[in-house]
């Protein structure tokens, strides 16, 4: 029954995000509608913010703020259940009548959901780099992260170490 199931957008007011998401889920445990309503993310993203002092921290922030995405089965049932919670103001799209499902080429590039990327190098390994305008320079990884699709390695370019900031699938094990 999964497979009719599609990502949709509600809005919300300013901050009630999470406790939306938070409601909807409990609305999906209390009237069983997990056939219905499968999975509710809040698309965030880790950025680096220098405070005062120059003391910078990590900080989770929303990526589209006053919005949650939803994968569910269009019903009457789920419909009334998710437009009835208390701080969404309704479905996003061109219908009044009926949420309008996003394409799968929106989901992607919202970052609704990543993929983990599995790599067989790790900080420290020696590699070649086989794509891009570096390619066929040996190198160092000195960062990873699948999250993000990004890796940095240490090369040695004219005499010097330089740093080169790469995409996951760029680099190989040497």
């Amino acid at each position: 029954m999964s497979e009719a199931a599609k990502w949709y957008v509600i809005h919300t007011y300013s901050g009630y995000e999470n406790k939306v998401a938070d409601n909807i889920m409990t609305i999906v445990r209390n009237r069983n509608l997990d056939d219905l309503i499968l999975e509710i993310k809040i698309p965030t993203e880790m950025v680096t913010e220098i405070g005062d002092g120059g003391k910078s921290k990590e900080v989770e922030r929303k990526v589209y703020p006053g919005y949650v995405m939803i994968r569910m089965i269009v019903t009457n049932e789920s419909w009334f259940a998710v437009r009835n919670v208390r701080g969404v103001t309704g479905f996003v799209g061109a219908s009044s009548t009926a949420p309008v499902p996003l394409t799968d080429k929106e989901v992607e590039s919202m970052g609704v959901f990543k993929e983990k990327t599995e790599v067989n190098y790790k900080i420290g390994d020696n590699v070649k780099i086989v794509s891009g305008p570096l390619e066929d320079y040996m190198g160092i990884v000195e960062e990873l992260d699948t999250e993000k699709n990004y890796v940095k390695v240490m090369i040695s370019m004219f005499g010097r170490e330089t740093p080169a900031e790469l995409e996951l699938d760029q680099i190989e094990i040497a």
